[in-house]
């Protein structure tokens, strides 16, 4: 029940930031642009494990990973832009993405951080 719970909040956040997208883009992206899945994130943990230290520890790395998932956020617009069909420049935006968190992971392991 408490699962179906965690499920039910946060696919209720990503249905209403998608519908309130079709009146008013901007409000909307503000409300995404929050980290509102981070924040679900670390109640949910802090919840189950009563660590205050292992929600830290989440919210340090989130910090760092943000800096690949940027490549997301700058891809899709321009492949949108220069004319590229909506599919191919979310998936494409995808791998730009995911080759961006394999290299950023893998140069942290490197520097043993």
């Amino acid at each position: 029940m408490y699962f179906a719970l965690k499920v039910l909040i946060t696919a209720l956040v990503v249905a209403g930031v998608s519908e309130l997208a079709r009146r008013y883009s901007l409000f909307a992206a503000a409300i995404a642009s929050l980290p509102l899945t981070s924040i679900l994130a670390f109640i949910w943990l802090y919840y189950d494990t009563g660590d205050a230290q292992k929600v830290a520890d989440l919210s340090y790395e989130i910090l760092w990973l943000v800096i690949p998932s940027l490549l997301f956020f700058i891809m899709f617009p321009l492949f949108i832009k220069f004319g590229m069909k909506f599919t191919p420049a979310l998936l494409l935006s995808c791998v730009a993405m995911s080759a961006g968190y394999a290299l950023f992971i893998y140069v942290k392991k490197v520097m043993g951080a």
